[in-house]
C-alpha cells in the first residue's frame, strides 16, 4: 500500500481574506481526522512560501489541500508543477481569500467548512492550466492594463448591492488612468495589431467575483483560453460601452475583441505589467501563454463530475 494513503499536506495562508480561516480551522481539522486523514499542516509566513514548500517536498501525499486565496493556490500549483521528483497529486481547495474566482468556477463552496467536506467526499476532475512565459503558471487568469485591478478593488458590499453595475461604477473611476499599449497579438487563429487598454487570458467562469464575464460557453477542460482584448476608449461613452459589454455577454461591442486559442503571444512596445491569478506577475515586452490541457487535478463536489475526471457543464 502506498505511503501516501490518507495523508494530507495542508497548506494554510493564515492572513488570507482577513484571516477568516482561523475561525473554523479546528472544525476543519476535526473533519479530516474523523475521515481518518493524517494531516500535516504548514502555515505560510510570506509570499513564495507555499511555492517553495511544494517545489521542495519529498514526502508522498494523497492530497495537497490549500486554504487561502487564488494567489496562494497559484503558489501551490506552481510549486507542484516545478517539483520534478514527486508526481502531481490532486488538490483540495478551501477558498479563504477575497474573490475566490477559481473556486467559484469549480462549484467549490465559499463556506470553508463545506469546502472541506468536498475534500472528504468529493471527486477529482482534470482541468486546464496556464503556462506563462514557459516558466510560471496560472490557474485561471493572466491580465494586463488599467482594469487589471478593477474587479479586485471593487468593494464586495457594492458587488452584493449592485451586481455587475458595481463593476461598471468602479471602472468608470479609472478613465483618467488609462494608457494605450500598442501590441501585436499572435495566435494560430489570427494576428491582431492595435492599441489596447486591457487584456485578459482566462480559463474561468468567474473573474473578480463576477460570473460569465468572459462568456457563457467556457469549458475548463477544452485546452483553450478565452482571450479578451479591450481597445483604448476615447471618451466616457466608449468606456461605458466597454463595461456594459463585459457585464452583459449578449451585448457585443467593436471595442472588445474575444476569441479562443491554445497558445498566444503578445508583444508590446514597452515594458508591460502583468498579473497572474490576481497577483503581480512581472513586467515584460513580450509574453507567451500556453494552455496545458487537463494538467491540473482538483477535488470538486461529486454532483459536478460525470466520469473519468470530466466535469459536468453548467
Amino acid at each position: 500500500m502506498s505511503t501516501a494513503w490518507k495523508k494530507i499536506l495542508f497548506v494554510i495562508n493564515p492572513v488570507a481574506g482577513r484571516s477568516q480561516i482561523k475561525t473554523c480551522l479546528v472544525d476543519i481539522l476535526e473533519m479530516f481526522s474523523k475521515a481518518d486523514f493524517k494531516v500535516t499542516c504548514y502555515m505560510t509566513q510570506k509570499q513564495g512560501d507555499a511555492r517553495r514548500l511544494l517545489r521542495e517536498r519529498t514526502d508522498d501525499y494523497l492530497y495537497v489541500v490549500c486554504a487561502g486565496g487564488d494567489g496562494t493556490l497559484d503558489e501551490v500549483v506552481s510549486g507542484m508543477m516545478e517539483n520534478r521528483e514527486k508526481p502531481f497529486v490532486p488538490i483540495g481547495y478551501i477558498p479563504a481569500g477575497t474573490t475566490n474566482d477559481f473556486a467559484s468556477s469549480l462549484h467549490i463552496p465559499s463556506d470553508m467548512k463545506k469546502a472541506a467536506e468536498v475534500i472528504v467526499n468529493g471527486r477529482m476532475i482534470r482541468c486546464d492550466l496556464g503556462l506563462f512565459n514557459e516558466s510560471d503558471y496560472f490557474t485561471y487568469v493572466a491580465a494586463f492594463g488599467v482594469f487589471t485591478g478593477t474587479s479586485y478593488m471593487t468593494p464586495q458590499s457594492l458587488k452584493n448591492q449592485f451586481g455587475h453595475l458595481a463593476y461598471i461604477m468602479q471602472g468608470m473611476t479609472e478613465l483618467g488612468n488609462m494608457h494605450a499599449y500598442h501590441m501585436i497579438v499572435e495566435s494560430e487563429e489570427r494576428v491582431i495589431e492595435g492599441e489596447f487598454a486591457y487584456g485578459m487570458i482566462t480559463n474561468s467562469r468567474s473573474i473578480g467575483g463576477f460570473s460569465n464575464i468572459t462568456g457563457s460557453e467556457v469549458d475548463l477542460q477544452d485546452g483553450l483560453f478565452e482571450v479578451t482584448l479591450i481597445k483604448m476608449p476615447q471618451n466616457p461613452l466608449e468606456l461605458s460601452e466597454i463595461l456594459m459589454s463585459l457585464a452583459n455577454t449578449e451585448m457585443h461591442s467593436e471595442m472588445v475583441i474575444n476569441f479562443k486559442t491554445a497558445f498566444v503571444t503578445l508583444t508590446c512596445d514597452e515594458q508591460l505589467a502583468w498579473t497572474r491569478d490576481g497577483e503581480f506577475g512581472g513586467a515584460f515586452k513580450k509574453v507567451t501563454l500556453r494552455n496545458c490541457r487537463e494538467q491540473l487535478r482538483v477535488l470538486v463536489p461529486e454532483q459536478y463530475v460525470v466520469d473519468n475526471g470530466i466535469m459536468r457543464q453548467p
